[in-house]
């Protein structure tokens, strides 16, 4: 993990925000398990995009909530996601990492991930998210 010193002059601390960040992330997983694409929409910022591979980039809830209901109606039902690596300030983290889907329970794709996450409403939520798979194309 990136230290950017435990606490600024201001209080920010990185260790609180991958704390919170990480309970973001356990939010998700368990909407990704529900299938709730609203919910999962709620995670992004107002003006968050969302860059998934094979598809053009999505931007704002809506349509971050459409790209969700078509990942959820394409069978996925569980998410794994790893922080590996985090960086940041008070307005603005970015964490590095690497995530597993599943259908039924069974891994069908390791993936790596870069999210930039902001505080809006009082919670981190992702601004920017872009993942790709680890296999190499066919």
């Amino acid at each position: 993990m990136h230290s950017n010193r435990a606490e600024s002059a201001g209080g920010f601390s990185l260790t609180t925000a991958r704390a919170e960040i990480e309970k973001e992330n356990r939010i998700f997983m368990a909407l990704v398990s529900s299938g709730d694409a609203a919910g999962l929409a709620d995670c992004f910022t107002a003006d968050a995009k969302f860059m998934s591979p094979g598809a053009p980039a999505v931007v704002g809830r809506a349509d971050i909530q459409k790209a969700m209901s078509e990942i959820l109606e394409s069978g996925i039902t569980g998410l794994d996601t790893r922080v590996e690596n985090i960086y940041g300030t008070a307005d603005l983290i970015a964490t590095e990492g690497e995530l597993t889907l599943f259908v039924d329970g069974n891994a069908v794709s390791e993936e790596k991930y870069i999210a930039l996450w902001k505080k809006e409403d009082g919670r981190w939520k992702m601004f920017r998210d872009i993942f790709n798979s680890n296999q190499p194309e066919e």
